[in-house]
């Protein structure tokens, strides 16, 4: 799994494209210092939130779940950074005919 630092570069490589929710909704965000603004929320997403979701992803990978959705993130903005981190390859949906995570 990439470094909290890492991830928020490749955030700040992809700033401004276009990402859809899961509900299908689209969306982009743009970077100032270390705050993530989506266009469809008044308030950002912080590094520090981005370093928290990854921690739990890593937790919740560890102990043999697959992130298959927003709530599993589990944290502030998770609706947004969920389908930016399976696009960035970050998370990773598990196939039908995938062994299960141990």
């Amino acid at each position: 799994m990439p470094t909290p630092q890492e991830v928020w570069a490749m955030l700040q490589a992809h700033e401004g494209e276009t990402f859809y929710t899961a509900k299908g909704l689209p969306f982009h965000y743009l970077i100032h210092g270390r705050e993530l603004f989506v266009n469809r929320k008044n308030k950002s997403i912080t590094i520090s939130t981005v370093a928290n979701a990854l921690a739990c992803i890593k937790a919740r990978e560890a102990a043999g779940e697959a992130i298959t959705g927003p709530k599993k993130i589990g944290c502030y903005g998770a609706s947004y950074l969920y389908p930016v981190f399976l696009q960035l390859g970050i998370i990773h949906l598990p196939q039908a005919n995938d062994e299960p995570l141990q």
